[in-house]
């Protein structure tokens, strides 16, 4: 084989192994670029199912509140009640008691 052959031929092999290496660099840039996006596809789906999570997670907390604050008012008219109770049965006795304090304090007076 004659020399120009000889160098035709490793400048070919050359050409070829760079077209090789191109190809790969190539091909690893588009699974990189691949590989980045299915990660940010991830990343979004997760930051979407912790948002879905957080909002059902503070709409339970709104509902167990809400129900705590209607028990808490429930408890609060009970006693209401029972002491606007307690006090009309103790009316007539404060209105007498009252009517005798006054009484005592006109005689008091009347007889200085």
């Amino acid at each position: 084989m004659a020399r120009p052959e000889v160098l035709d031929r490793i400048k070919e092999a050359e050409e070829e192994a760079d077209d090789i290496v191109a190809e790969a660099e190539a091909e690893r840039e588009e699974r990189i670029a691949e590989a980045r996006s299915k990660a940010d596809s991830i990343r979004d789906n997760a930051q979407e199912e912790a948002q879905s999570l957080k909002e059902e997670r503070l709409e339970d907390a709104r509902e167990e509140i809400e129900a705590e604050r209607e028990e808490i008012l429930a408890e609060g008219d009970a006693e209401r009640e029972a002491l606007e109770s307690r006090a009309a049965e103790n009316r007539t006795e404060v209105v007498e008691y009252t009517v005798d304090l006054f009484k005592e304090a006109v005689d008091v007076q009347s007889q200085t």
